[in-house]
């Protein structure tokens, strides 16, 4: 008989060819994790670097702006760094962070997965992924609307809103419904939005299509603003709470590739 290969072992994460790289990568680290400037010391102590190599280097990233010294024996991140990360903001499109991520959700649930971001008072869908097995009736097609206070992902963006901003809302819109579960009362909008706030997840039970409940989780950006929501549409009788870890884990992937950092 033919032997078998013994399953190989987790491949190590890489690091870089070239010592002086894996050096400045840590050297910048250190200075990333600190607000105000960094003593040459600390750095020297926080990366394990004899503090004559620490020094050399920190001297060479300063050559090329990448490393301010405010005042001698200390170091924080330079404006070089600034430029090229909004150079890297500008072509970031939350559409294209977001479609491996949704795609890979969609295989591990089989139900539609959606993109939404708000425009005025409602949530334009810009992506989805999902396939004829889902057994979903009514698809939503990309470019659709709908109002914010009948969708799991509008509730998210009305949570945010100060409360004269989502009075003038439903002065705006009258709160119309779709359904009989579509939430008409400002009173009643306003505890459901305490509600996501809360669990930083929202709902939507039948409120926009009868048959078809949705749950949403916000995706954010390196200035901490809400800037789209990612949602799982199901039949009513079929939507899983096991989902829901599944789906804000996908929404922090892609809120980290935007740039976001926090809880």
């Amino acid at each position: 008989m033919r032997k078998t290969d013994a399953p190989s072992a987790p491949a190590a994460p890489a690091a870089p060819a070239i010592q002086v790289i894996e050096r400045m990568f840590s050297l910048i680290d250190v200075l990333a994790s600190r607000e105000d400037a960094v003593s040459l010391k600390e750095i020297s102590e926080k990366t394990g670097l004899h503090p004559s190599t620490a020094h050399r280097i920190l001297n060479d990233l300063a050559l090329g702006r990448f490393v301010d010294r405010p005042e001698a024996g200390s170091y924080r991140l330079g404006m070089r760094l600034l430029e090229l990360g909004n150079l890297v903001k500008t072509r970031l499109s939350v559409r294209d962070a977001a479609l491996l991520p949704m795609r890979d959700l969609h295989r591990q649930i089989q139900q539609p997965v959606n993109l939404s971001v708000r425009q005025s008072d409602e949530i334009i869908y810009i992506e989805r992924a999902y396939s004829e097995r889902s057994g979903m009736q009514v698809v939503r097609a990309i470019g659709g609307r709908a109002p914010l206070h009948l969708t799991s992902v509008g509730k998210l963006f009305l949570a945010m809103e100060e409360p004269s901003r989502l009075r003038a809302y439903a002065t705006r819109t009258g709160l119309s419904g779709n359904t009989r579960n579509s939430i008409t009362q400002l009173p009643v909008l306003e505890k459901e939005l305490a509600r996501v706030r809360q669990q930083e997840t929202a709902r939507d039970n039948e409120e926009l299509e009868l048959g078809v409940r949705c749950m949403a989780a916000g995706i954010y950006d390196d200035q901490r603003k809400l800037v789209a929501g990612l949602s799982i549409s199901a039949p009513a009788d079929r939507l899983d709470e096991a989902w829901l870890p599944r789906l804000q884990a996908t929404a922090a992937e892609i809120s980290r590739y935007l740039g976001f950092r926090g809880q």
